[in-house]
């Protein structure tokens, strides 16, 4: 049986269909999750909406700076290189 060009439309379709549903999910569901969420949150800790984005622009950009001023020090690689100088000192 010749499975040639004749199903690649069809499957070509399908394809089209799910990158549609996931577009449409993506550009309208997500920001209005992300609205509600930010508006839940907001009303359950009984603060202003921009406070609570402002506070979480503050909490990204604090998790970044102690990533990067901790995180080089606790770098798997430069543990490793560290332990493996310490343990030929030793011998």
């Amino acid at each position: 049986m010749d499975l040639g060009p004749a199903h690649l439309p069809s499957q070509q379709e399908m394809t089209m269909i799910a990158l549609l549903l996931y577009r449409t999910l993506a550009d309208h569901l997500l920001p209005w999750a992300v609205t509600f969420a930010t508006r839940m949150l907001a009303r359950g800790l009984n603060m202003p909406e921009p406070l609570v984005h402002s506070t979480g622009h503050y909490v990204v950009a604090q998790v970044v700076a102690f990533e990067h001023s901790v995180g080089r020090s606790l770098c798997p690689f430069r543990l490793a290189r560290l332990l493996r100088a310490w343990w030929r000192g030793l011998h």
